[in-house]
């Protein structure tokens, strides 16, 4: 399989080796074209300020991120299912742009408000779709009650959002198995006592 890399990809991959090299504020616009091998034009066809492509580094992942909610809601699986499903794709995500995710965590401060406003709301929306799961599950008998709604979505959120600052690519654990025993803690969380 072949792996096509567009400039806006490029773009998104220069800036973050840039920021996590030297930092937001010392990077450049002229620095990221110029690693990226485009032009002035190029990189604005993508994005309209070096502020959006900090935006983009972790806003694309958020909405690949919000695209498979969708799909695994969808299929209207079991709560446990939907759940371990959801898990999976968090784990495996975030762990595929690990080192997006981390710059992103470090710089989110320098993003103006509409956009801090913009990604709040994507991942508030995220977070409230596994809550009303979790509690759907609870109400309807299929997860025990031993912790709330709120508490089970903080610590899953809470795991994964310091994933970028311990998982390695070479690691001894991979993505599929961090998902698994993550997914299989939660869960035995949630049995009935």
């Amino acid at each position: 399989m072949t792996t096509v890399t567009t400039s806006r990809d490029r773009v998104l991959d220069v800036a973050t080796e840039l920021f996590a090299e030297q930092g937001y504020d010392a990077t450049s616009v002229a620095q990221v074209i110029e690693r990226a091998g485009l032009t002035k034009g190029g990189f604005y066809h993508h994005f309209a300020s070096k502020d959006a492509l900090l935006y983009e580094v972790y806003g694309d992942l958020i909405t690949r991120q919000l695209d498979e909610l969708e799909v695994i809601l969808a299929k209207r699986l079991p709560p446990d299912e939907t759940l371990r499903e959801i898990i999976t794709d968090l784990v495996v995500s975030t762990a595929g742009s690990a080192r997006r995710a981390l710059v992103f965590w470090r710089e989110s401060h320098r993003l103006d408000d509409e956009r801090t406003a913009a990604y709040r709301a994507a991942r508030r929306r995220y977070h409230d779709a596994v809550r009303r799961l979790i509690r759907s599950g609870q109400t309807s008998g299929a997860f025990g009650r031993v912790a709330s709604a709120d508490t089970v979505t903080f610590t899953i959120f809470g795991v994964i959002n310091e994933l970028p600052l311990w998982y390695r690519p070479g690691g001894r654990k991979r993505p599929a198995q961090i998902a698994t025993e993550l997914a299989d803690f939660v869960l035995a969380g949630l049995e009935h006592t």
